[in-house]
């Protein structure tokens, strides 16, 4: 695992959360989001970005987060609300949830990415690739993937041919054949372009 020191805040004495999801380009499962608050002055120098990451990383990652994070809270928005409210909203509807779940009401969020939903009486800053940059956006990332994978995993199990094992949802081609050889999944998000040519 290659070494590589972000950031432990955006401002100095405010109690910060960073934000991430996973699951956003998948074409069944839930979106995933994490919220996470480190201590003061947090150090860890393998911590970064969980697409740069092996699983076997993420997960011994993950336990180190669990252990060492303040606080951390990890939500989902269903592909119902997929459906519903579009890719975007529910992604954000993910992080509010994590947010308000949180034991320790943070000050300041820093978000992964370039947009955002404000979060009521809490400012935020977006932050275009976050999860190489600050550590608590990155352990947000590590903590959103980890879940959905494992979640994905579970729902594979139930039906194998797509192999979400594998490819966690997302449109491999194996998993685009195994749409059109068996249709569609309770899992599956109706309203994505790709889907719909099924």
């Amino acid at each position: 695992m290659k070494e590589k020191n972000l950031w432990s805040c955006y401002n100095e004495g405010v109690i910060e959360a960073g934000l991430d999801e996973a699951g956003r380009g998948c074409l069944a499962g839930p979106v995933v989001a994490a919220a996470v608050i480190l201590p003061k002055d947090y150090k860890h120098s393998l911590l970064n970005d969980s697409k740069q990451l092996t699983k076997k990383q993420r997960n011994r990652l993950k336990d180190d987060i669990f252990r060492d994070a303040l606080a951390y809270e990890i939500k989902e928005a269903s592909e119902a609300e997929i459906d519903k409210i579009n890719i975007s909203k529910a992604s954000f509807l993910a992080m509010h949830r994590a947010v308000e779940a949180l034991k320790i009401q943070p000050e300041h969020l820093l978000v992964d990415g370039n947009r955002f939903v404000p979060y009521p009486l809490i400012p935020h800053t977006c932050i275009v690739k976050g999860d190489e940059k600050f550590l608590s956006i990155a352990a947000a990332s590590i903590l959103a993937k980890t879940y959905r994978d494992d979640l994905m995993e579970q729902l594979g199990l139930e039906f194998p041919s797509y192999r979400w094992h594998e490819n966690a949802g997302y449109p491999t081609p194996h998993h685009r054949n195994a749409i059109l050889q068996n249709g569609l999944t309770p899992y599956h998000r109706l309203t994505f372009k790709c889907i719909k040519l099924f």
